[in-house]
């Protein structure tokens, strides 16, 4: 007998990992983080507030602090700061909605699913149905799955719209832009900017909700088109958030192309993607990522290198990616 030439802790990270994944959405439907949000609590006023055993609830908060959600010391749970600023219903950048989607669609990421998306190389979400043509279809889930892209991109909304000199532009049109998020913060942060929300009509009766509540009706609109067939609004920004990495390459390049006809001299490209690094390889979150795309669309996660060649293969000059908020990135171009 030798000793192992490695040990195991990949695998069992691995391996794991997925019960971290259902402790974070648990806690979530039992309300363990807002019952954290007023004060700390001892485990015991935990039992209480979330109706379960001492043992249950141990094991359910333990992932949860070893994870960074939660902090405790002194006998006291609390919210540590990315729960609070993600994780409660008065954060700034509520991720709920998207842990409320995962939660509905859980069967879609079980290992006969990845499985089968493997083996066909095609989505497995509604059946097998292309993804978009199913949502086109049904007003309900349209409406659901935009709230979760909500919440999915609520924190880095509020973060690129800080690195991207936007001072000179007029107009962004933010294209299959969703609930609005994006528009909405770029719009907070330049006071100047007004905004336009181009997406399919079902998916706008939610970013009407999202720019009224951000009271800026006067300066984000909605403006209902299919982004394959119907002409682009007149703008002179273009901002593209979890869309190329929905679709293959070859509508990537034709959505670069079409930005690239519609903007005037000097509009500016921006796309907003979760970048792998040049091989491909890592980081994981960036990896996974990339798989969720195969069981859920028809697309791929980018590294930085293939969007900047994307970009300029469409036209665009001074193209460059740089990172934005944790694993996001922005890829900018400018029309000459």
């Amino acid at each position: 007998m030798t000793h192992p030439a490695c040990d195991e802790r990949p695998l069992w990270d691995l391996l794991f990992g997925h019960l971290g994944f259902r402790a974070l959405l648990v806690a979530h439907q039992l309300g363990l983080f807002e019952a954290l949000a007023a004060e700390p609590r001892t485990l015991r006023e935990l039992c209480e507030a979330l109706g379960v055993e001492r043992r249950a609830a141990r094991a359910l908060v333990a992932p949860c602090v070893a994870c960074g959600l939660l902090e405790a010391r002194d006998g006291l749970y609390e919210l540590a700061p990315v729960a609070r600023e993600y994780l409660v219903a008065a954060s700034p950048s509520p991720f709920a909605g998207f842990l409320d989607m995962l939660i509905a669609n859980e069967d879609v990421f079980s290992t006969r699913a990845v499985r089968a998306a493997v083996e066909q190389n095609a989505s497995q979400v509604f059946g097998g149905d292309p993804l978009f043509a199913s949502l086109e279809q049904q007003t309900a889930l349209a409406h659901a799955f935009t709230r979760g892209m909500h919440g999915h991109s609520a924190g880095a909304a509020r973060a690129w719209p800080e690195l991207v000199e936007l001072s000179a532009h007029r107009v962004l049109l933010d294209v299959a832009g969703g609930s609005g998020v994006h528009a909405v913060a770029a719009a907070r942060r330049w006071p100047h900017l007004s905004a336009i929300v181009l997406d399919r009509p079902a998916v706008l009766e939610v970013a009407r909700e999202v720019v009224a509540d951000a009271d800026l009706a006067d300066r984000v609109a909605v403006h209902g088109a299919d982004v394959w067939s119907d002409p682009f609004p007149s703008a002179d920004l273009h901002f593209y958030a979890d869309v190329f990495h929905d679709w293959p390459p070859e509508k990537g390049r034709f959505l670069a192309r079409k930005s690239f006809e519609s903007l005037p001299a000097g509009g500016t490209i921006v796309v907003h993607e979760m970048l792998f690094d040049e091989d491909k390889h890592r980081p994981l979150a960036a990896a996974a990522y990339n798989l969720a795309m195969l069981v859920w669309t028809e697309g791929q996660q980018y590294s930085g290198r293939e969007l900047v060649a994307l970009l300029a293969e469409a036209g665009f000059q001074d193209v460059r990616a740089r990172p934005a908020l944790g694993y996001w990135s922005v890829v900018t171009g400018r029309k000459p």
